[in-house]
């Protein structure tokens, strides 16, 4: 059982910018974190610091209230699964979890009830006697996660374990992990992913990573949070465009007041009048913003069943594509001046291509962000963690 610290950590190559950036982070005992961002934020690299696959540039890394800056892989405590499996290809599947513990030294006797007892955990006891090309793709990984295992280690870490799976293998793993996770509850995790299905299904909190051209930010941490959190709270625009799918819709703005209640907002293209439940006090009148409203926040409406602000918040679009999906459908609409705008519907709705439609967006499940990209507070709820 471990905690894990980081403080002030970086990483560079040579005289080049960091490719990880001031991170402070806590993990705690038992925690299942995953590490989430765009390809190239910097995720398996801080993964493989952590490992000790990685030096440190600068800061301080420790495990268990120990520094582990200048410790060897091989003497912290912690088990890694690879995106790659790393099986030895000459060697049984009993073998392979086995060579740890041999290298290790322990009993024989020791390793053999170490094997069979995560064999059976994890459904390999008929397939102890095979090769791993004798293996489907997910009875290897199986085979990589049961060589974890058998370390007990008071870490474990997962660099994209599942990306090799087709998606029903994805789904089967996944959930396998996640039991996994409550039958060693001593064990801390740190699980890294570009998936968000996996993100927001395993983790009991995400760090999300920032990537892109802002160099400022780019391997720096964007926010910490519970995944539904990241959700309705997030920090800022990269936040609300990385979380969730179809990504949030973001139409430009002007703020045309502000209230006790929240913000009211002018659209660039369109000109109609939205609100926003947000704590505009630190906004001025006519100040751009962005305003944001994600697909399944867009619900059917009629022009007289606004609510109580009249006719604000609501949209009237002509209908581009419909993508039917069984259960719900992505509504397209034309947005004038940018990208197309996104509902999400219930399944049995019926619209026609061409035919204009009403939404209303609920104000309390809207958000503004600032120029520089940052989220205005919800009024009465704080934003975790941002950067």
């Amino acid at each position: 059982m471990a905690s894990i610290s980081l403080r002030g950590v970086q990483k560079a190559y040579g005289d080049g910018a960091p490719v990880i950036r001031n991170v402070d982070l806590e993990i705690g005992e038992n925690e299942f974190c995953v590490f989430l961002g765009p390809s190239g934020c910097g995720k398996s690299t801080l993964l493989r610091m952590i490992a000790g696959l990685e030096d440190v540039t600068d800061g301080d890394l420790s495990i268990g209230g120990h520094v582990m800056n200048d410790v060897p892989a091989a003497e912290r405590g912690v088990a890694m699964v690879f995106q790659s499996y790393a099986l030895f290809p000459h060697m049984s599947v009993y073998e392979n979890m086995a060579f740890g513990l041999k290298i290790a030294k322990v009993p024989k006797n020791e390793i053999d009830r170490k094997v069979r007892e995560a064999a059976r955990i994890l459904q390999l006891e008929a397939l102890l006697e095979r090769r791993p090309r004798e293996l489907s793709g997910g009875q290897r990984q199986r085979v990589a996660i049961g060589r974890a295992i058998v370390r007990e280690p008071g870490v474990f870490l997962f660099d994209e374990p599942l990306s090799n799976l087709d998606a029903t293998l994805r789904g089967q793993t996944r959930i396998e992990i996640a039991k996994l996770h409550r039958q060693f509850a001593k064990a801390s995790v740190v699980y890294v992913t570009h998936d968000q299905t996996e993100a927001m299904t395993l983790a009991d909190r995400i760090v999300l990573l920032h990537a892109g051209k802002d160099t400022e930010r780019h391997g720096s941490i964007a926010q910490i949070g519970a995944p539904l959190e990241l959700y309705h709270r997030p920090a800022s625009r990269f936040v609300a465009g990385f979380i969730g799918s179809p990504r949030m819709n973001f139409l430009p703005a002007t703020v045309a007041s502000v209230d006790a209640q929240g913000v009211t907002v002018a659209l660039t293209h369109g000109g109609e009048r939205m609100r926003v439940q947000a704590d505009g006090s630190g906004l001025q009148n006519a100040q751009p913003v962005t305003f944001g409203v994600r697909p399944e926040h867009l619900e059917l409406s009629d022009i007289g069943s606004a609510g109580p602000n009249g006719s604000d918040a609501l949209l009237t679009r002509g209908v581009l594509l419909v993508e039917h999906l069984g259960e719900h459908s992505y509504v397209h609409l034309d947005q004038p001046g940018g990208d197309t705008l996104i509902a999400k519907v219930p399944g049995g709705v019926q619209v026609a291509l061409g035919e204009r439609v009403t939404f209303r967006a609920n104000p309390a499940a809207c958000h503004l962000f600032t120029e520089d990209g940052f989220a205005v507070p919800v009024r009465g709820a704080a934003v975790a963690h941002p950067v």
